[in-house]
């Protein structure tokens, strides 16, 4: 027997037992060495050779992930590790540090229940760990920390041991400063990352070495012993010493929890269902025997095996060939391979059980979020994944031959499927169809993906996605059915701020909320009438009826809410999304038989309404802005700066650490198109930069006019 067939035989029998399993995820900023350690566990585990760990990038199997060097798509594997004479089973997601792709690390997270954050002793703490650590500790995620490339400290920073244990506490620092704001209350203690209990380990993926204060005590190795096996070139002997997978692989397993105790805290923050319902109850206790439920993090189309899902089981178990429902897609639909990942293989097994992360396919048409139940099954569907960025940088994209048109059409509704940070909107009529991603980035690899899928393109330069919103209240508004039978009355105004925030945070979860309760939620932010009278939030906007007794409103409550979300989908100055508005229903008057009070009459009426209270209400473009973080040398500070302000960018700090300036700023991201080749020519190559979405911001009111014009040129509005 092969030591692959070994391997599986194992992860076969640990599957049965939840106390022995560990679900964890890999994060990091770009760059900072996430996949380069996860050759190094997948060494250890006898996955790939020992002599390519560190260089091969095994998790990287995309073509633009090895070409460009960095992770695009998460990569999931399952392992055996030893520990004090007992086996777990390791189920490891590798996840991209690039901004552009947050929105695999959100639904990975969905899928771990701890995450090892590594950090790059010589960068620190940068925007993107902190995201990150913020998306884990959201989703009560367990994190501890792996501080990388040590060996730069030493040989290119020549830091004295004591200048490197105040470089660690500043890390350390710094990460149990986030903990303490975003985590759970009940937490906030237990999840620092201490160096005394082995929750944070040093070392450098690259060399294959790693060493934390309970690996020091057994071997005696100091962090002069270190300093000095690297000043001599000796990496390779200390990394036989200090193996850098069993550090790493034993801080998982001594602090990440398994299924057992996560899914007792995790549950309740990620299903809006009846805890104490036999359902809420299995789910609670990871329980096997329970009733089947799953939700699918992540989806790919393989041309061989079609639709392949990987998922979460929170209870129950996955059988092949075994009926299913489909809660999103209200269908249902059979079970045909299930079994677990080996890197980029699938290894079939003929079941999978609850606390694992599984792969599944055969369930047709799914999009990652989707709950999965037996078939004979209701349960409410688990909480959406919310993502901290929003999909703002938008092309055109046309097939270059008309032939291929019913093809592109195909390619973009699977790649919308297989990543929902990804907006597709197929305009028939015109032929255009328009993709709006997280940014320059990833916007190039679906084009490049799209090729590669045989549909020859062209693609518009990028364009930006504005909000509009208002700034005043409007007078009561008429807005008449167009048999005249009907008539309702609105006024608009901005969304408190507050209760905009609390919304855009995930503190208030409408999809939780039923009838008075919604309007609980918003008491501390609004006047009591306009918080009771809350029907529903829809895109961060609120409609609120304040009517009084009024027959038959009932009756078309829903047609009412239609008109709403038409209103707010399409702005009335660029018809750009709206945000951020509080509309209210105060008057309506309806035709007692309900053949003129059909949908044709009330949802022209109710559109026009609110978008002619808009006006008056001033209507504004906002316009989506970005925290842009640049690291340089003190001599190249000025043509940073320089960069930046000629993009309207605001400087918001600028710091000093060591010989380097950070300098912090915020850019409207219309004006960060060619900002990475802008900035290397300035400073020579020798800048480090990062950017992070922070939403979006009133546009400057010289610009108002000129930038609406655009828009509606482009849109082709007269």
């Amino acid at each position: 027997m092969g030591r692959r067939e070994k391997m599986a035989e194992k992860i076969s029998k640990l599957m049965d037992q939840p106390e022995q399993i560990r679900n964890m995820g890999i994060v990091a900023h770009i760059d900072h060495g996430k996949t380069t350690l996860s050759d190094n566990i997948l060494a250890g585990a006898g996955m790939i050779s020992e002599e390519l760990a560190g260089h091969q990038l095994y998790l990287d199997s995309d073509v633009q992930e090895q070409q460009r060097g960095i992770t695009i798509d998460s990569a999931n594997i399952s392992m055996v590790h030893e520990y004090k004479g007992k086996s777990y089973l390791i189920n490891m997601i590798d996840t991209p540090g690039h901004v552009d792709f947050g929105g695999n690390v959100t639904r990975a997270m969905r899928a771990v229940d701890g995450v090892v954050v590594v950090v790059c002793a010589c960068e620190g703490a940068m925007p993107q760990t902190e995201t990150v650590l913020r998306q884990a500790l959201k989703e009560r995620v367990r994190p501890v920390l792996f501080i990388n490339k040590v060996d730069r400290l030493i040989n290119e920073l020549r830091l004295t041991p004591e200048g490197m244990q105040k470089r660690f506490l500043d890390i350390i620092s710094e990460f149990n400063k986030i903990v303490r704001a975003m985590a759970p209350d009940e937490f906030k203690k237990k999840w620092q990352v201490r160096v005394d209990d082995g929750s944070v380990s040093f070392g450098s993926a690259y060399n294959n070495w790693a060493i934390n204060v309970l690996l020091m005590k057994e071997t005696g190795i100091t962090f002069k012993d270190v300093i000095e096996y690297n000043v001599k070139g000796k990496q390779k002997e200390l990394a036989k010493k200090a193996k850098i997978h069993e550090v790493i692989l034993d801080m998982v397993t001594r602090h990440l929890p398994n299924p057992l105790v996560a899914q007792k805290y995790r549950i309740p923050n990620i299903w809006p269902g009846d805890i104490e319902s036999e359902n809420g109850k299995a789910m609670l206790n990871c329980d096997k025997n329970g009733k089947f439920a799953m939700m699918i993090t992540d989806l790919r189309i393989d041309p061989q095996a079609g639709e392949v899902a990987t998922g979460r089981i929170f209870s129950g178990t996955l059988k092949r060939s075994s009926e299913v429902y489909l809660h999103n897609l209200k269908s249902n639909a059979r079970t045909q391979q299930v079994g677990i990942y080996f890197g980029p293989e699938r290894m079939p097994t003929e079941y999978v059980v609850a606390g694992n992360i599984a792969m599944v396919t055969g369930l047709k048409n799914i999009r990652a979020g989707e709950t999965v139940t037996d078939a004979d099954t209701k349960i409410e569907p688990f909480e959406e994944m919310k993502h901290t960025s929003e999909p703002v940088v938008t092309v055109a994209v046309e097939a270059k031959n008309m032939k291929d048109l019913p093809k592109l059409i195909e390619v973009l509704q699977i790649m919308e499927r297989e990543d929902p940070t990804l907006k597709v909107q197929i305009d028939e009529e015109t032929g255009e169809h328009l993709i709006s991603g997280m940014g320059e980035l990833h916007l190039e690899i679906i084009e490049y993906r799209i090729k590669e899928r045989g549909v020859d393109i062209e693609v518009s330069p990028p364009i930006v996605v504005y909000r509009e919103t208002v700034e005043g209240t409007s007078q009561t508004v008429e807005g008449k059915s167009p048999n005249k039978h009907n008539k309702f009355y609105f006024t608009v105004e901005p969304l408190e701020k507050e209760a905009f925030e609390a919304l855009r945070a995930g503190e208030i979860k409408p999809s939780r909320l039923k009838g008075k309760e919604l309007g609980k939620a918003f008491l501390p932010y609004m006047n009591k009438i306009d918080a009771r009278g809350i029907v529903e939030v829809y895109e961060n906007n609120i409609l609120t009826d304040v009517t009084k007794g009024i027959q038959y409103l009932n009756e078309v409550r829903s047609l009412i809410q239609e008109g709403f979300h038409e209103a707010m989908d399409n702005g009335p100055l660029a018809k750009e999304k709206v945000i951020a508005v509080k509309v209210k229903l105060i008057d309506a008057k309806l035709h007692e038989d309900a053949i003129h009070r059909g949908p044709a009459q009330v949802i022209p009426a109710v559109r026009t309404a609110i978008r002619e209270a808009m006006v008056q209400a001033r209507t504004i473009i906002m316009e989506p802005k970005q925290k842009v973080f640049i690291h340089v040398p003190q001599s190249y500070m000025g043509a940073g700066t320089r960069e930046i302000q000629s993009r309207r960018g605001q400087i918001i700090d600028m710091r000093q650490e060591g010989d380097l300036m950070i300098i912090e700023a915020k850019c409207p991201i219309a004006e960060m198109f060619g900002f990475a080749s802008d900035i290397r020519s300035a400073t020579e190559g020798r800048a480090l930069w990062s950017t992070e979405f922070v939403g979006f911001e009133k546009l400057p009111a010289e610009l108002q006019e000129q930038i609406v014009k655009k828009i509606r040129e482009r849109k082709g509005l007269n």
